[in-house]
């Protein structure tokens, strides 16, 4: 008699918060993966859902606690009906929230921290074994998350991070409590992994740090970013290089003139603004004002001169007034962003500003973010429409905006990262697939997106189309190994 076949466990992981904790779901993944799990994407409620769900949570605004506590609510019920269910809770809130977590969803299985997403494999069998629930939160970081298994949901771009933590004391902002001080990988370390993906097909890398451009503070150097941007460009393979987030205040010509000088680092820059009044600045700990924000605008643009700039702005903060506001208008109006992520201030627990007089009545602050996304529309699509009739450099997408078979159009992203709705042929055999590159004209301008009806040309077939084919066959192609550290740092 033949032994039974054993059906390996599955796992899903739901993501909420930053580009941080998108690259983190990426690590806990690859880990599930390399202990044996596999990937459900069937909805958690539903017969054949996933026997592990991995919350990675945020704790930067209020509704992230909401949407946190109500999920695990509902997964209770869930839980109930499915022996052997496992649910863990990670990220930021977690760190913040340990010893909260347990006590208003007693059904989570396992609560883990910011700093060792690596112990999550093992904490999910001893809680399975013990039948008890397990917390493990460690203040200092364990390895870096690059040294994990990976499993990108991209065969052609991927994120690199090069360094964790941040040295900023913002007032709204609680990251740096639960992340801890900026740590920087190694250049060589960081340049080995991105051969590596390059190898695998990546052909897009975004590099990431809470505060990018302050790289290098860690170990003395402060060109160290510039430096790596022009490492980059000598990586051969590599298409497309971006990188998230800066801050304004750490923000040096010399990275402007590697952006400028570098083929591969793209004409894309995201500088949070967060508040066009310099009174409001203050009281945020911000360590820049609003003229020397418009100064680096202006000395990118002049070495840049089709760079598409993109901003964070908070609105509401407390003791923000009518003129502050206005204040912030004016520099979006001279800041001609390609795109803003505005937010309404909410209290944060464990902040300084949490603590301020002056809390922004609702009301106001929504009346004000209202005006503030009116303004902000009127200019995206108004620099969109710059680009009409020109012809713009697309790589194709998979996943992201349309994939319209009646209008037979694909969706990419220009060399700017504008989202580009294309018309691509009839014919299977010549349309592009995700990953591959080709040249359109821009046809029509919207406020969020760029149509372009006139077909395509000089169409690239890309290495990393070939990886997102190889990938349809195999799916377990997305896993890869974390990459080693060449020594202390």
């Amino acid at each position: 008699m033949s032994a039974p076949v054993l059906t390996p466990r599955s796992y899903q992981v739901i993501t909420y918060g930053c580009q941080m904790n998108v690259h983190d779901s990426e690590r806990i993944e690859g880990l599930l993966e390399d202990a044996g799990y596999v990937r459900n994407e069937a909805p958690v409620a539903q017969a054949g859902g996933a026997d592990i769900v991995v919350f990675n949570t945020c704790a930067v605004r209020e509704n992230a606690d909401n949407r946190l506590y109500g999920n695990l609510g509902h997964m209770a019920s869930v839980k109930a009906t499915r022996p052997g269910m496992q649910i863990a809770v990670g990220g930021c809130m977690a760190q913040k929230d340990r010893d909260t977590i347990l006590r208003k969803a007693p059904w989570v299985d396992v609560v883990f921290g910011t700093h060792n997403v690596g112990s999550l494999p093992v904490l999910l069998e001893r809680a399975r074994i013990e039948q008890e629930a397990q917390v493990e939160i460690v203040e200092a970081l364990q390895t870096f998350p690059s040294n994990l298994p990976t499993r990108r949901d991209s065969a052609y771009a991927a994120w690199v991070s090069i360094s964790v933590g941040c040295n900023n004391t913002c007032t709204f902002c609680i990251v740096p409590a639960l992340r801890g001080k900026e740590t920087d990988r190694r250049p060589g370390d960081i340049l080995r992994e991105i051969r590596t993906l390059v190898d695998e097909g990546v052909q897009e890398i975004t590099l990431l740090g809470q505060n990018v451009n302050s790289y290098g503070v860690e170990f003395g150097d402060r060109g160290a970013f510039a430096k790596l941007l022009r490492a980059c460009g000598e990586v051969e393979g590599l298409e497309r290089v971006r990188f998230t987030s800066p801050h304004p205040a750490a923000f040096t010509d010399d990275v402007i003139a590697a952006m400028a000088e570098t083929p591969n680092v793209m004409p894309q820059l995201h500088m949070p603004l967060q508040s066009g009044s310099d009174r409001v600045l203050r009281a945020m700990r911000r360590s820049y004002r609003s003229d020397r924000f418009l100064g680096i605008l202006d000395r990118v643009r002049t070495a840049i001169p089709d760079a598409a700039i993109t901003t964070d702005i908070i609105v509401g903060f407390p003791g923000e007034t009518e003129d502050d506001f206005a204040a912030t208008l004016s520099v979006v109006e001279q800041s001609r962003f390609a795109a803003a992520f505005t937010f309404q201030y909410s209290i944060r627990p464990g902040t300084p500003a949490a603590t301020m007089d002056d809390q922004v009545p609702k009301q106001v602050v929504q009346e004000r973010y209202e005006r503030l996304v009116d303004l902000v529309n009127e200019i995206t699509w108004r620099e969109n429409l710059a680009w009409q009739d020109r012809e713009v450099e697309v790589m194709f997408a998979d996943g992201e905006g349309r994939k319209d078979e009646a209008t037979h159009r694909m969706s990419g992203r220009a060399r700017d990262n504008r989202l580009v709705h294309v018309t691509v042929p009839d014919d299977p055999a010549a349309r592009p697939r995700p990953g591959d590159i080709a040249w359109t004209t821009v046809t029509h301008a919207a406020p969020h997106h760029l149509n372009a009806d006139a077909g395509i040309r000089d169409l690239r077939r890309t290495r990393g189309g070939d990886a997102w084919q190889a990938r349809q066959q195999a799916p377990t192609r997305g896993v890869s190994l974390g990459m080693p550290t060449l020594g202390p740092r």
